[in-house]
């Protein structure tokens, strides 16, 4: 995915949230959520991570989740409860696919030959090609968790790969749900907001996809040469 579409991928995909919120009988459920989540003090982050493990076992794209998680926790609590529970559902996936399912897994990553690369580069070096992979948008967050899991990458290994790799696209999209959650008290009245405010904001937006951007075709770069191209160059993607 090139720079340009990657941004805008996340423009979309705020816009899409915003709309739901603010055009949308959806608006009432969210705040109804929101609110019966944050009225449970700190068990509302851990039924919020909870959610998130779920979904992350259940193939549920993750970009929605941790935007919401932004909107609701903040950036600092809510980049920490999704990439605490992103990486438990990772984790568990990978359990499951390994001990319970892999014969099934086994025949979906048979779809995507691109895995084979990543297979050979993970007998060289596999807590880094795993980091890598789960920089560069090449496979869907829950292909990923189920995929590894019938390769012979140590469970930790995996585990600390896949939680450094996720971080840096989790600060970008909690960071863009908490500037929504923001956008949507100033609009309700519930807070003022000065021009400095939000000037910063703007920038720190700006500076979190440039930031996930850069990291990532650095990663793409490392990760074609562990597969020596590979990936790139295969005839079905």
């Amino acid at each position: 995915m090139s720079k340009k579409l990657r941004i805008g991928a996340v423009i979309v995909l705020v816009l899409v949230f915003a709309a739901l919120y603010f055009f949308f009988p959806v608006r009432q459920l969210l705040d109804d959520f929101i609110v019966w989540v944050q009225g449970l003090g700190i068990w509302g982050g851990v039924v919020f991570g909870l959610v998130y493990v779920l979904a992350a076992v259940l193939f549920v794209p993750g970009s929605v989740i941790t935007l919401a998680a932004g909107f609701t926790f903040g950036v600092v609590w809510g980049t920490v409860i999704v990439s605490l529970s992103s990486t438990l559902g990772a984790a568990l996936a990978f359990l499951i696919g390994r001990f319970l399912a892999q014969d099934w897994v086994a025949e979906k990553v048979e779809d995507y030959p691109r895995f084979h690369a990543l297979y050979r580069a993970i007998d060289k070096e596999g807590f880094k090609t795993v980091m890598l992979a789960r920089l560069v948008p090449i496979f869907p967050f829950g292909l990923l968790n189920y995929g590894f899991s019938v390769t012979r990458v140590p469970f930790w290994k995996y585990v600390l790969a896949s939680w450094i790799g996720m971080f840096p696209a989790t600060v970008m999209y909690v960071y863009f749900g908490s500037a929504a959650g923001s956008l949507a008290r100033v609009l309700a009245g519930e807070v003022e907001r000065t021009p400095m405010q939000n000037a910063l904001f703007i920038v720190g937006g700006i500076a979190a996809v440039l930031v996930t951007v850069f990291l990532t075709r650095r990663a793409r770069q490392e990760l074609d040469k562990l597969t020596e191209g590979e990936v790139t160059r295969d005839p079905d993607s």
